[in-house]
């Protein structure tokens, strides 16, 4: 019998905590500590747990010598971990966005490169399985051209962030599913964004994304509305899915003209809706399978760190857009500097 994993989370706020409480119970993985600088949450996270809890991330890699890590840290300390975590020779997920800016990025996934460990960034809503039926749908034709991708992400505002504003830390989640999904790279983006709540970063933005093959991305993401969403249309020459991120649902609605022609569509017109089965699962366990999988296979990181990088890319175009008023353009990414 293989011997498991022995994985290990740095940053035990309420996503950490999850990290931890999943990888306790994965076949083939034994959770073998936890760190954070509050006491109170480590204590929480070992309770009933066969566990080490240590206060630093140093410590932790000495005592455990893990084989995978979760670094689920604030943003501004993700540069900082997850060199600890690479020079321990770990493999490493690394919560979106990938890091606090650009240069830090390619930083880290140079880092991970020169010292053989797989580095993954934890994009999500990739290991939905409303978007990844949605996404063998897409790859099959059934939509046909895909001509506009929306997504609404809103909800309260959440008083445990406070070190990046609502473009880097949810953007990068829709930013990363529209590229997914079109399998298309970013031409330019036009934002526009405010700040309504005492902080130093915006918390209300709206976004336009043209990508390369002529597809719009429309981006509606804040931290002000009371009721919490998160959906996504996908819009196509012959109807338009929906996806319900947190219900996990899929829904097709047809445009009949499209169905009923042959040839070029010259019109729209309202038709039947279907919705699909969808075997609900949690996206985080999901993604924690894979990158289990990807360490015991040696298998490519199921997020790549030059996706996290892209993210991060259009995440800092949004934010230059909506400070300028002007359109950006957003280069091509790259590991060299």
């Amino acid at each position: 019998m293989t011997a498991p994993l022995h994985a290990a989370v740095i940053g035990l706020g309420s996503m950490g905590a999850n990290h931890a409480r999943v990888f306790s119970d994965m076949a083939g993985v034994e959770l073998a500590g936890v760190a954070d600088p509050d006491p109170e949450r480590v204590a929480k996270a070992v309770a009933g747990r066969a566990i080490a809890g240590f206060a630093d991330t140093g410590t932790l890699l000495r005592e455990t010598k893990p084989d995978l890590v979760s670094v689920v840290v604030p943003t501004q300390l993700h540069e900082e971990v997850a060199l600890q975590v690479i020079a321990a020779g770990a493999n490493l997920l690394l919560e979106k966005p990938i890091a606090a800016t650009l240069p830090a990025a390619r930083r880290i996934a140079q880092a991970a490169a020169a010292n053989g460990v797989l580095l993954t960034v934890g994009h999500i809503e990739r290991f939905n399985p409303a978007i990844r039926e949605l996404k063998d749908r897409l790859s099959e034709g059934q939509g046909g051209r895909i001509i506009q991708i929306r997504a609404r992400r809103v909800g309260p505002f959440p008083h445990r962030i406070r070190d990046v504003g609502v473009i880097h830390d949810l953007g990068p989640h829709d930013i990363d599913i529209m590229r997914y999904l079109l399998d298309d790279e970013v031409e330019r983006v036009y934002a526009e964004a405010r700040r309504h709540i005492n902080t130093d970063n915006e918390d209300l933005f709206a976004g336009m994304l043209r990508f390369k093959g002529g597809a719009l991305g429309l981006l509606e993401i804040n931290w002000l509305t009371p009721t919490k969403e998160r959906t996504l249309s996908v819009l196509c020459e012959k109807g338009m899915f929906v996806v319900d991120y947190a219900a996990q649902t899929l829904a097709f609605y047809e445009n009949f003209a499209a169905a009923a022609r042959e040839g070029a569509i010259a019109s729209v017109t309202e038709g039947p809706m279907t919705r699909y089965p969808i075997g609900n699962r949690e996206p985080l366990r999901v993604e924690l399978e894979s990158f289990r999988d990807a360490v015991l296979g040696k298998l490519p990181a199921p997020v790549s760190a030059h996706d996290g990088m892209v993210a991060l890319a259009v995440a800092e175009a949004l934010v230059a857009s909506s400070e300028s008023g002007n359109p950006v353009v957003v280069d091509e990414v790259s590991f060299a500097a």
